[in-house]
This record gives structure tokens, sequence and C-alpha cells, in this order.
């Protein structure tokens, strides 16, 4: 008869139920409540985690009358703008709406960062929210977004970015970001309305179903425009199966098509 030494019993109770021999599940279950972050929230409705695409509001159709605001602007009809502004507007040549042009000097054939709010001009924009601890990630394709929720406030010496320096936290249900320091290099939406240093921009998210995210901006730029205005998106929850993200700028627009050469030689 095999004689089992005290040890090699325990070890084998260890393998078959380890938490009730050693206890480690037990521990290991407070340390993980212990760090989950309490920036973010459990109830699915206050997160924004998913790949989300944008949809047209409820009734809207696109005409040719209003120039297809959906797709190429933030918002229809005009904005009141500073001499500046106006300036600048006259200046840009865009490549959609009602003053598009041939010639255009659409900073995306560039392959340039669209900045934000620019990434939401367009209809067929999607994007994927990560929540992290401290932070909240936004991809657009190949362009990335970090939104800081650790409590940090704005640097003082700030330098411009394409996508600015973001801060985030929730107000009840609502998750409002806090952007500045966005370059004036590129354009609020894609009929070329400019931008200045001195954009500031507030978004509020608000997940009023499981399906349906709600975004209202607000664009506050008094160098450009006389007073500050709003704009609204609408997303849909995509599956999580959908692929987010696109080919690389450089295989649709450097090209000879556009008058570009490519950065790389053809195959």
């Amino acid at each position: 008869m095999r004689i089992y030494s005290a040890r090699s019993v325990l070890l084998a109770f260890a393998v078959i139920f380890p938490s009730a021999a050693i206890g480690q599940m037990p521990e290991q279950g407070k340390m993980a409540q212990s760090e989950r972050p309490t920036d973010q929230k459990v109830n699915s409705l206050l997160s924004l985690s998913g790949i989300w695409g944008v949809r047209p509001p409820a009734g809207y159709t696109m005409t040719d009358s209003d120039g297809g605001w959906m797709n190429y602007s933030l918002r229809p009809g005009e904005l009141s703008m500073t001499p500046l502004g106006e300036a600048k507007f006259k200046a840009n040549k865009p490549s959609f709406g009602p003053n598009g042009q041939q010639d255009s000097n659409d900073p995306a054939y560039g392959c340039f960062p669209p900045g934000v709010p620019l990434v939401y001009a367009s209809l067929g924009s999607g994007m994927q929210i990560i929540e992290r601890p401290g932070r909240t990630l936004m991809l657009f394709g190949n362009n990335v977004r970090q939104i800081y929720t650790d409590g940090r406030q704005h640097p003082k010496d700030l330098h411009s970015l394409w996508m600015g320096h973001s801060i985030g936290s929730w107000e009840g249900d609502v998750f409002v970001v806090d952007t500045i320091g966005i370059n004036d290099r590129t354009w609020l939406d894609r009929i070329c309305h400019p931008q200045s240093h001195a954009l500031h921009l507030v978004e509020r998210f608000h997940r009023v179903a499981d399906n349906t995210l709600e975004l209202e901006m607000t664009i506050d730029d008094p160098e450009i425009y006389t007073a500050p205005w709003t704009a609204q998106r609408v997303f849909r929850l995509r599956p999580s199966t959908v692929r987010a993200g696109g080919g690389a700028c450089e295989d649709v627009f450097i090209n000879p098509a556009f008058g570009l050469k490519p950065m790389l030689p053809p195959r």
C-alpha cells in the first residue's frame, strides 16, 4: 500500500481547490476591487466603451439645397465670423459643399491628422472608445486621441497639438471633455470653417440608450467666431466584430490623381 506524505496530500489539494487551500482567490478579488479605477463607471449607460458609427439626426435627408451639411459640416447654416475668420474662410478651398473647388487646399489631402472636432464632420466616420484607469482613448482609424481622467488640469506651458490637450470627468451621467491647445493648421469641418489657437472645445457625451451615444459640442474661438456655437452628433453602437479603422491615408490621397507624388515607389 502506497503511503502519501502530508506534504503531497496538501499539494494535491491545493491544485484541485486552490482558493480553498491557500486563500489566494479571495485576496486577488480584494486586490482587483481596490484597483478598479474610481473615475470609471460600472453601469453600461455610464460607459463610453465600444465601436461607434455616426448616424444622421432623426428626419435628416440629404438634399442639394442644404449642401449635404451632415457629411461635410458640423452644423447647417452660416456661422458669424470675425474679420480674421472671414479672411481665413475665403482663403480656404474645400472640395465639398457650396464652395467646392477643384484645386482644394484641404489639409486632408496632405495626409495631416484631421484634428478635433473635424473627425466628427463626416457621416461615414467612426470611432472606437477604450476606457482605462486615468484616461479614455478614442481611436479614429490611425489617429488616437487621449482624454485624461485622473484629475489633472491643462498644463500652463501647453504646446499646440492636432488633437489638443483633453481632460474629462463625469457630471452625473454625462461625460464632459474639455479641450484646448488645438493647432490652427486644420479646419473645423470639410467645408473649410477655420479655427485658431484660441479654440476651446467642450464636448458632452451622453449615452441615452445602450446602443445610442449623443454628443453636444460647444465651439468657442473668439479670434474666428463672434460668439460660441454648438453642434450635435449621434452615434450608434456597432457590433464588436466590426473592424475599426482603415487604410493608411497615403494609400488614398498620395497618388497622381491628387497631383501628389507617393512617398514610396509603386510595387
